[in-house]
C-alpha cells in the first residue's frame, strides 16, 4: 500500500492492538479491514506507524471560536456587579474559562475603567490548574495599567513576571515603555523610555522591533524633539527593520497635532521616497492637520488626492473638514462638505451632527444649531451626553449662559444624564461670564448628583477664572491649600464662590 501526500507531521508512532485498532470508518478510509491484520498483531501490541489527520482548522472554525470567546466575555461582564463580584462569576464558569477569555476580559475591563479588577482576574488565573505563566498575559496587563496611569503597578507586574520564571521579550518592554509614556511628566517619561530602548539593544532576546521604534518615534514627535526623531529614523534605516505605514502615520500625526507642518511634510516626503503608499489614516491626519492650521488650499488638495486614490473617505474625513471650516467661520464651505457627504450616500453619525452643531456655534448661528439639536432629540434615537455638551458649548461660546442653564435643567427630560465633562464646560463658562448665581447653583447640583471634581477639573477651572480676571481687572483669586479641611474661595468683583471641601476631590 502506498500512502501519498503525507507531511512529516502526519506520521506518529502508535501502539496497535485489538483494543486500539482502526474502527470501521477508518478502515474504509485506508482500504483495508481488520481481517487483513495478522493474528500476531491482533493479540500482541506492536509499535507501528499510523496516519493522523493534522490539517489545521479552517479560518471559519477559528473565527467561530473567537466569536464564542467574545460572547462568553460579554456574559461575564454582564453578570458581574457590586452584589456579584467578578471572581464569583468566574468560579461559576470555571469549567470553560481559559487564558484566551481572561485576555479578552482584561481588554474589556480596561475600556470600562475597571483596571483594579484585572488584578483580581489575574490572581484567579494563577490559582487554576491550566494556568501557565506567559509573557503575553503580562504584557497585556502592563499595557492596561499603563493606559490608566498606574505605572507603579505596571512595574510591579514586570518584576512579578521575572520572578515567575518568564523571560521578557520585546512585547513586554514595548508595553512597559508605553506605560511610562502615559505619565504626566513627559520629559522624564521619554528619558525613561529611551533608557529601556538602549537596554533592549544589549539583550539578545529583546532586540527592539518595529513596534518599539513606532512608539518612540511618535513620543519624540509629540515632545517636539525633531533631532531625536531624525536620529531614530537614521538608526532604523541602518538596521534590518523597515518602517511601515504605522511608523509614518504616528510621527506625522504627532507633528500635525503640534502644528509642526514643515516637519510633518518632511516625514511625508520620506514616506514617498521609501515607496510606502498612504492609507486612509494618512489622508485623514493630513486633512485634519492642514484644517487646524487653516491651510485650506492644502487640505482641499489632499481631499482631491484622496478622491482619485484607491482609498475612500470615511466619516472622520468629513467631520474634520466640517469642524475646521466652522472654526474659520466658513459656514458655506462646511455646509457644502455635509451636502457632498450625503450625496455620496454616507450616513451621518451622531459625531457628525455634533460637529455641525459646533460649526454653527462658531459661525454665530445658534438658532440653526438648536434646530439640529431638536431634530436629533425628536428622532427617537438615544441622545448622547457629547451631543448635549456640543449644544451647551454653542450657547456658551456665543455668550448665552442663561440659555445653556435652561437646556441643562431640561436635559433629564430628554433622557440624558450629564457627566463630569458637562459640569466642567458649564463651570468654566459661568466663571468666565462672572455668573455667580449660576456657579453656586452648579456646584450644588454637582454635590447632589455625586459628581466628584478631580485635580484637573480644579486647575483648568482656575486657569479660566484667572484669565477672565486678567482681562477684567475686577478682582483677585485667593486659594489656601495648606491647611487641613481647606475650602478654596474665589474672591472677585462680584463676590465669593465656595468650592467643595477636600473630601470631594478625587486624586488622579
Amino acid at each position: 500500500m502506498a500512502l501519498t501526500n503525507l507531511s512529516p507531521y502526519s506520521l506518529r508512532l502508535s501502539t496497535l492492538s485489538s483494543s486500539s485498532s482502526f474502527n470501521q470508518s477508518s478502515s474504509q478510509n485506508y482500504n483495508f479491514t481488520h481481517r487483513h491484520i495478522p493474528l500476531s498483531l491482533r493479540t500482541r501490541p506492536r509499535t507501528g506507524i499510523c496516519c493522523v489527520w493534522t490539517r489545521p482548522r479552517s479560518k471559519r472554525g477559528r473565527k467561530s471560536e473567537v466569536l464564542e470567546s467574545k460572547e462568553l466575555v460579554r456574559v461575564l461582564m454582564r453578570s458581574c456587579s457590586d452584589k456579584e463580584p467578578l471572581v464569583r462569576t468566574l468560579n461559576k464558569y470555571v469549567k470553560v474559562v481559559r487564558s484566551e477569555h481572561c485576555f479578552l476580559l482584561f481588554e474589556e475591563l480596561g475600556k470600562s475603567d475597571k483596571w483594579l479588577q484585572c488584578l483580581e482576574v489575574f490572581r484567579w488565573m494563577q490559582k487554576q490548574r491550566w494556568y501557565i505563566a506567559d509573557t503575553g498575559i503580562y504584557s497585556k496587563l502592563i499595557a492596561v495599567m499603563g493606559k490608566k496611569g498606574q505605572t507603579r503597578l505596571a512595574m510591579w507586574l514586570f518584576s512579578e513576571m521575572r520572578n515567575s520564571g518568564c523571560r521578557p521579550d520585546p512585547s513586554v518592554y514595548n508595553a512597559l515603555i508605553t506605560a511610562h509614556l502615559h505619565t504626566r511628566d513627559k520629559a522624564k517619561a521619554l528619558a525613561k523610555a529611551l533608557g529601556y530602548f538602549q537596554k533592549m539593544k544589549g539583550m539578545e532576546r529583546c532586540k527592539p522591533n518595529i513596534v518599539t521604534y513606532n512608539i518612540l518615534l511618535r513620543a519624540c514627535a509629540q515632545a517636539r524633539n525633531v533631532d531625536q526623531v531624525n536620529a531614530l529614523f537614521k538608526e532604523l534605516d541602518e538596521s534590518i527593520l523597515a518602517p511601515d505605514i504605522y511608523t509614518y502615520n504616528g510621527v506625522m500625526d504627532a507633528y500635525g497635532k503640534n502644528g509642526m507642518i514643515k516637519e510633518m511634510e518632511s516625514v511625508l516626503s520620506r514616506m514617498k521616497s521609501n515607496q510606502c503608499k498612504p492609507d486612509i489614516i494618512t489622508f485623514n491626519l493630513l486633512i485634519d492637520s492642514y484644517g487646524k492650521r487653516q491651510a485650506f488650499d492644502k487640505m482641499e488638495q489632499v481631499f482631491k488626492s484622496l478622491m482619485h486614490s484607491k482609498e475612500k473617505p470615511t466619516l472622520p474625513t468629513f467631520n474634520s473638514m466640517i469642524i475646521n471650516y466652522g472654526k474659520a467661520r466658513l459656514q458655506g464651505k462646511a455646509e457644502y462638505v455635509f451636502q457632498k457627504m450625503t450625496a455620496m450616500k454616507y450616513t451621518p453619525s451622531f459625531i457628525t451632527y455634533e460637529c455641525i452643531i459646533t460649526m454653527y456655534g462658531y459661525c454665530d448661528n445658534v438658532s440653526r444649531a438648536r434646530e439640529i439639536f431638536d431634530e436629533l432629540s425628536k428622532s427617537g434615537k438615544d441622545m448622547k451626553v457629547s451631543t448635549l455638551n456640543a449644544m451647551l458649548e454653542a450657547y456658551c461660546m456665543n455668550g448665552l449662559p442663561m440659555e445653556a442653564d435652561l437646556l441643562f435643567e431640561n436635559s433629564h427630560n430628554m433622557g440624558v444624564t450629564p457627566d463630569s465633562s458637562t459640569y466642567k464646560l458649564l463651570y468654566k463658562a459661568y466663571t468666565k461670564a462672572n455668573m455667580k448665581e449660576l456657579v453656586q447653583k452648579l456646584l450644588k447640583r454637582m454635590e447632589q448628583n455625586g459628581i466628584v471634581p478631580n485635580k484637573r477639573f480644579f486647575l483648568e477651572a482656575l486657569e479660566t477664572f484667572s484669565s477672565s480676571l486678567a482681562g477684567s481687572q475686577s478682582g483677585s483669586a485667593k486659594i489656601d491649600l495648606t491647611r487641613p479641611g481647606f475650602k478654596t474661595e474665589f474672591v472677585y468683583g462680584i463676590g465669593m464662590v465656595d468650592w467643595p471641601a477636600p473630601e470631594y476631590f478625587a486624586v488622579d
